[in-house]
């Protein structure tokens, strides 16, 4: 049987969920698959979970590590993958039946793309789910066009990564993930579409993201604002040009500053910063925004701000991508 895709599962202390994220996957509507799952050092009954499961069908591959990380452990996997298409799961997380099938579906019809995610949801168990995550979930999620993940790849990473299914090429030409003091996944996302790789999300909803205090993402501080930051800053370097003006004097704008090596001025809405001098840069108004010149970096947060920022700039002929760029 032809493999039409592989799905990496890294999984660690997973023992409660790890069985449903598991049947997800051999429940897809597209058969021909196989999973991938790898229990990086276990201290509970994971392993023993994966290998009972794998007694029973076929697709089903367990390879076992010491605890060296997701990043390793996936990259551990993707090495065993032998589809034209890799996707991936985490072992807290569930997905539609139609998941794989629909993302191949996308792939085989669109040949620009080199992967795409899906839209998700976020649950927790009956408990309350974090607002900034439901926001975030909401984002991604209007993400459908490869044009508008290209516009906003800068504000926060652009795809669920375990709903993510990408060509084996873009695995091949990126190397796979990257371990460093940075989010994997988003550095990942960025490379490709640094290199004019284009990635979307696709509809509807088919992954169920959960939501839980042990989340990697809340206790690992490579997922950090800080570290986000200096990730945005790595990929924003290449694309300015003098004068570097940041729409934003909020934390955010000045953190992002720093990280660029200063920038030629501010603009702000605030009208008790406007006509101040922060971090050695003028703060100037809205009238004083002007034709366009050098490159802007909009790095105000708040509901709403990135599309006004959009629509006041473009009304002027400042054009998103050569003179500016969304970065939060």
């Amino acid at each position: 049987m032809a493999i039409g895709v592989s799905v990496l599962l890294p999984a660690r202390d997973a023992e409660a969920t790890v069985a449903r994220a598991v049947q997800c996957i051999l429940g897809q509507s597209l058969t021909k698959l196989e999973l991938i799952a790898v229990d990086d050092g276990s201290g509970d009954g994971t392993l023993e979970v994966l290998e009972r499961i794998a007694k029973s069908d076929s697709r089903v591959k367990v390879l076992r590590t010491e605890g060296v990380g997701v990043v390793a452990a996936s990259n551990l996997a993707l090495s065993h993958a032998q589809a034209p298409f890799i996707a991936r799961m985490d072992a807290d997380d569930e997905c539609d039946a139609r998941r794989l099938a629909l993302s191949v579906q996308a792939l085989n019809e669109d040949e620009s793309l080199c992967g795409v995610g899906t839209q998700v949801e976020v649950f927790n168990d009956g408990a309350a789910v974090s607002p900034n995550l439901q926001s975030y979930a909401r984002w991604l999620s209007s993400l459908t066009t490869a044009q508008a993940l290209f516009a906003d790849r800068l504000v926060e990473s652009p795809l669920c990564n375990p709903s993510i299914t990408l060509r084996r090429e873009a695995f091949e030409w990126a190397g796979g993930w990257r371990d460093g003091d940075f989010p994997e996944d988003w550095e990942l996302f960025l490379r490709l579409l640094e290199s004019g790789r284009k990635l979307r999300c696709i509809e509807p909803v088919m992954f169920r993201w959960r939501d839980h205090a042990a989340r990697v993402t809340r206790t690992d501080p490579r997922y950090g604002l800080d570290r986000h930051l200096d990730l945005k800053a790595r990929f924003l370097k290449p694309l300015l040009r003098a004068p570097v003006t940041i729409w934003g004097a909020g934390a955010t704008g000045l953190k992002l500053a720093r990280r660029l090596g200063g920038v030629d001025r501010f603009i702000e809405v605030n009208a008790k910063k406007i006509g101040t001098v922060i971090a050695g840069a003028p703060v100037v108004g809205l009238e004083d925004v002007g034709a366009p010149s050098g490159h802007l970096v909009a790095a105000v947060g708040a509901k709403g701000a990135r599309q006004s920022i959009r629509a006041f700039l473009n009304e002027r002929g400042w054009v998103e991508g050569s003179d500016y760029t969304c970065a939060a």
